[in-house]
């Protein structure tokens, strides 16, 4: 019997894996994202990436940087810029808890996932995370490899 997924009502537009693996990912927030109407129906599209992207402060907000989104081919002159900065949106509590945490040394504000929520609505979440040491990295892969090995052993048995 198959156990279906609970829909969350959320349409993943991009998703960042490799922050999994080169963060210990620490406390998960949403946030929104101000963009034009051109970005909108861009995404809409699920051209977006956000891999090499990185969330920045610039005085006191948060800054979605080197994300993106490529420019909607039926606008002419008033397309946006790719990789512009977009400001993101969030309550200034959540911004001020984000800004303690990056001042601390070793710190960093990590996109993981762009999606549209139920109400469509651009969202992008991100986290508050530690880098990750070569070492912790190896641990990780050998934990996931096991997995697999795990998985397959005991399906083959089983």
């Amino acid at each position: 019997m198959a156990v279906k997924k609970k829909d969350t009502g959320k349409k993943v537009i991009a998703d960042n894996r490799r922050a999994r693996f080169d963060y210990h990912l620490d406390e998960v927030m949403e946030a929104g994202i101000m963009l034009t109407g051109t970005e909108v129906k861009s995404l809409r599209t699920g051209q977006a990436s956000i891999a090499e992207s990185y969330v920045a402060v610039a005085g006191n907000e948060l800054e979605l940087i080197n994300a993106n989104i490529p420019i909607y081919e039926a606008a002419n002159r008033e397309n946006h810029a790719p990789k512009r900065p977009r400001r993101l949106l969030m309550h200034r509590r959540e911004i001020d808890k984000v800004l303690t945490a990056v001042s601390r040394q070793g710190r960093a504000v990590v996109p993981l996932k762009m999606y549209f929520n139920a109400r469509g609505i651009v969202k992008l979440e991100i986290s508050i995370a530690t880098g990750k040491k070569l070492h912790d990295k190896r641990t990780t892969s050998k934990d996931r490899d096991w997995k697999r090995d795990q998985g397959r052993l005991m399906r083959d048995r089983g």
